[in-house]
């Protein structure tokens, strides 16, 4: 059977960002409707509107945010199917903050020591088996907001940025009743506002905690519907 090559120009549709009109960097889903942006075009974005760029339907009228989160599946597909596209978002942003006298981003510098080392992980150890040690990490505070909950023993915690919501529910679930399964009964917090179970740890520090050199300040409680 003949294998039918694909030419890049075809798929430009499905892998640009309606807002920039480039290659989606940050691969971002509004939930509502499935339509992908980059992250920082549809943050800044839906700063002001809370209607989908694209299609117009409404995600939310108070919190948009809410209903958007990281597409690593998307991201993924992007990145494979354009040749170094990664590394040259990587090489610009690194000029863009030492054009400004700025330091580098961890993030990014953790980017490219990922790559660098998945690569040397599938040479050496391809059944490792081990897909986040080489994540970019995030530090969290996890602080009790209910008076008939009690406090977790570890309250700071560093984690893979791409773990979610709906992980760390699962996690204090397990802490506080000793049952992953009642996840659903506990809410997450970021600045009084509660947490869609898809963000993503790095979708929520960048929105939720920009600018801060502290760990990310979570709260736990039990869900609302139960209070």
């Amino acid at each position: 059977m003949m294998e039918r090559k694909v030419r890049l120009k075809s798929v430009n549709p499905f892998i640009t960002c309606y807002i920039c009109k480039g290659y989606l960097v940050d691969a971002t889903t509004i939930t509502e409707c499935l339509h992908t942006f980059c992250k920082s075009c549809i943050v800044k974005y839906l700063e002001e509107k809370n209607t989908c760029p694209k299609c117009g339907i409404e995600i939310h009228q108070s919190y948009p945010l809410n209903y958007v989160s990281f597409d690593r599946t998307m991201q993924d597909i992007v990145y494979k199917l354009v040749p170094n596209l990664q590394e040259k978002e990587n090489e610009r942003m690194k000029e863009f903050y030492k054009k400004r006298g700025l330091p580098v981003p961890s993030n990014i510098v953790n980017d490219e020591n990922s790559n660098e080392c998945n690569k040397n992980v599938s040479q050496d150890h391809p059944d490792d088996g081990d897909h986040h040690r080489s994540d970019e990490q995030v530090n969290i505070c996890l602080e009790c907001r209910a008076p008939n909950l009690k406090n977790l023993k570890r309250r700071y915690l560093r984690i893979s940025s791409q773990a979610t919501i709906t992980h760390l529910k699962k996690f204090v679930a397990l802490k506080l009743y000793n049952n992953i399964n009642r996840f659903r009964e506990v809410d997450i917090l970021c600045n009084e506002e509660i947490l869609g179970k898809d963000h993503t740890l790095k979708f929520v520090a960048v929105t939720r905690w920009r600018s801060k050199d502290t760990p990310l300040l979570l709260h736990y409680r039990q869900h609302v519907a139960d209070l």
